[in-house]
């Protein structure tokens, strides 16, 4: 069973992979904001483990073993999220740092009977995919908002982003998931672009702020 410190590299080498599955020792540390040779001391004892592929200066990958592993952390961390926005009432931006404490306990009843009591949630508070209880995990395909055009319908879905600062600011927006969002117009220079939602209630959102904002074509 893997320790709490070990749970945290399988959860930050699952969010790093690219579509290659590789990951850079650099890269790891830096998320982990912990030096290369304790990140390389890890990935060695993981390796042990049979959690990643681990070769002296080539790029890490994670097993089958190793991802799945990830799989259940994530979705202990996302319904344990869910579960503190729908039960008890946190906001969005509040979740994150409980969850991160919450999804260290080693007790499936307990996050089945979470499942069990959501309804079996296919996403989190923030729209990303909850995996189900063999890790296995339901993508889907959405557009950025900076992607979208002037006149096009569109729903909020999910973020690329959940800061909480960032979360504060949607809120700051009273930009939530679920809206529906008009584009009316994009600056041809910065990316900016105004968006109507909420009977006429009009925002310009930053080029920066729209890459983060996912969204589905009506």
């Amino acid at each position: 069973m893997a320790s709490q410190a070990e749970e945290n590299y399988l959860k930050a080498l699952f969010t790093l992979a690219s579509d290659s599955g590789e990951i850079g020792l650099s890269d790891l540390s830096e998320m982990l904001q912990v030096s290369t040779p304790t990140a390389n001391s890890m990935v060695k004892n993981l390796h042990q483990q049979g959690l990643v592929h681990y070769e002296k200066y080539k790029p890490i990958s994670l097993t089958s073993k190793g991802k799945k592993e990830a799989s259940l952390v994530i979705r202990k961390h996302r319904l344990t999220e869910m579960y503190l926005v729908e039960k008890m009432g946190f906001g969005w931006e509040k979740v994150h740092e409980i969850a991160e404490q919450v999804e260290h306990i080693k007790s499936p009843a307990l996050f089945e009977r979470m499942d069990e009591l959501l309804g079996h949630p296919k996403i989190d508070p923030h729209g990303s995919p909850i995996p189900d209880r063999n890790g296995k995990i339901e993508w889907k395909s959405y557009h950025k908002l900076s992607e979208c055009k002037p006149g096009d319908s569109i729903r909020l879905v999910a973020l690329t982003h959940s800061s909480d600062e960032f979360l504060q600011y949607l809120n700051s927006k009273r930009l939530s998931l679920g809206l529906m969002l008009q584009v009316e117009s994009v600056e041809t220079f910065d990316g900016n672009m105004a968006i109507s939602y909420l009977k006429n209630h009009r925002e310009i959102l930053s080029a920066k702020v729209c890459e983060k904002l996912l969204v589905e074509k009506e």
